[in-house]
């Protein structure tokens, strides 16, 4: 018996805990190396944690829901089971899963049904000395091909095993988190559709094909772990535990809100013009299958604006005492999740056409309600929007993503009497609200910016001739 520990890994830049939201082994289960064993939430982000050996699991250190220091031991695996590690039931067990083709950590019990009994009551020294031809892959990938065959069992009756259909037929590839999700809302893998390289079924593919009501387009959604509030014997208070994103959020504003000057300024304008504009789009050729909305061309005026005013698109920093001014938009996108709010961003985003840009937004988006968005996906921001419109409300005083200069709030788009051409009329009017760091900008640099934000939006030609 050879016990390795797998520690608790910084998945991010300096993070020093994280969240156990699932488990997908056992202890007895035999786990292979690059196997997802669970799923951690972090302060940025939900990350599948695959294990870096092969063998059997003897103990999960932590249950679900506990939040665990970076380095602690989370699960310990037998790397050399022998036959004085558990008892004869266990280990024939074990030794059935080693023998069947797919992912090991989601056996059904008609699958077990095929494998032949004629298994010895003790496995070898070393697991993978029984195996040789099957190195380990990736799990859901399947296994190399070995010249060792097994003959499948046949049923008293002549009859295929029950739940196997006729024939056969392939198993579908997929990761166990996917196999677990499709479990969870009741999908067939078989009828999946995959989009994944090498014929892979994704998470999108699952959720794609959850959909219970066609006229409706409803699609079910992932169950999301969230803390579980405990409730005083009066029943007039509820605690919730401060954990993950909502934890380091918390940490986030206020550091920023104490450390970086904030001035917020306001601009109320017309957008009818824009919203003419995104009604034109959608029918445009060059944008077919895209999505367009007012939240594009905002984005696309800001990026514009950031053109006209470089200035604005910087950070402090505090230990070199240097303002470091950025030639690149990473556009962050506030994106309200299950988990909490988040700020993923768009990498290189001023180098990308409006329909580049479409389709960027929509995957960050799609990604983020997922829970699928990454801690690479939310570094490196330089400047931020959020939407807080789409709750009703006509603005707010945002307060910085640490790092960055400036960030945008949106309000809500409604119609109201205003002036137009001399006569009073129904137009669609918004605020825009500018918060930046009174170190790095000035009243006039931060006036001038939003002011070519506003004019962008009220006239959106100048998207072509500010360009």
């Amino acid at each position: 018996m050879a016990i390795r520990e797998f520690r608790m890994p910084d998945v991010g830049e300096g993070l020093t805990e994280a969240e156990i939201l699932t488990w997908y082994v056992k202890p007895g289960d035999p786990v292979m190396d690059g196997q997802v064993v669970c799923e951690i939430e972090t302060a940025k982000a939900a990350v599948e944690l695959p294990v870096p050996f092969d063998g059997v699991v003897r103990e999960i250190g932590f249950p679900e829901g506990t939040t665990v220091d970076v380095g602690a031991v989370i699960i310990s695996v037998d790397t050399e089971p022998t036959a004085d590690t558990g008892s004869g039931t266990e280990l024939r067990e074990e030794a059935r899963t080693e023998l069947l083709p797919a992912a090991p950590t989601e056996v059904s019990t008609d699958v077990r049904a095929e494998v032949s009994t004629d298994v010895p009551a003790e496995l070898p020294a070393d697991v993978s000395a029984a195996r040789p031809e099957r190195r380990p892959v990736l799990v859901g990938y399947g296994v190399v091909e070995s010249s060792a065959k097994r003959r499948p069992r046949r049923p008293a009756n002549g009859t295929a095993p029950a739940g196997r259909g006729p024939g056969p037929g392939p198993r579908p590839l997929a990761k166990p988190p996917v196999r677990k999700l499709a479990k969870d809302l009741g999908v067939d893998l078989t009828v999946v559709r995959p989009s994944g390289g090498d014929g892979t079924i994704t998470r999108a593919d699952v959720h794609a094909a959850a959909v219970v009501d066609i006229g409706t387009r409803e699609v079910v959604e992932r169950p999301v772990p969230v803390p579980a509030p405990t409730a005083l014997p009066d029943a007039r208070e509820t605690r919730v535990p401060i954990k993950g994103v909502r934890k380091a959020t918390a940490a986030a504003m206020v550091g920023s809100a104490f450390t970086a000057p904030h001035v917020t300024e306001f601009v109320t304008f017309d957008i009818t013009r824009t919203m003419k504009l995104v009604e034109e789009l959608k029918s445009d050729k060059d944008m077919a299958g895209l999505r367009v909305n007012p939240l594009l061309l905002i984005a696309k005026a800001v990026l514009v604006a950031i053109r006209r005013n470089p200035d604005i698109n910087a950070a402090w920093d505090e230990a070199a005492q240097e303002i470091v001014l950025k030639r690149y938009v990473n556009l962050g996108i506030a994106a309200a999740t299950p988990r909490g709010l988040i700020v993923p961003n768009i990498k290189d985003a001023h180098a990308q056409t409006l329909p580049e840009l479409s389709k960027s937004l929509s995957e960050l988006v799609s990604t983020a309600r997922e829970g699928r968005t990454t801690p690479a996906a939310m570094q490196g921001g330089t400047i931020t929007l959020t939407n807080v419109g789409v709750f009703g409300v006509d603005t707010g005083t945002p307060i910085l993503n640490p790092g960055e200069a400036a960030i945008l709030a949106i309000g809500t788009i409604k119609l109201q009497p205003w002036l137009h051409k001399g006569k009073v009329k129904a137009r669609q009017v918004t605020t825009l609200a500018l918060s930046f760091d009174h170190r790095l900008v000035d009243g006039e640099l931060g006036s001038k910016f939003l002011a070519d934000i506003a004019a962008i939006l009220e006239q959106p030609k100048r998207l072509i001739t500010w360009v």
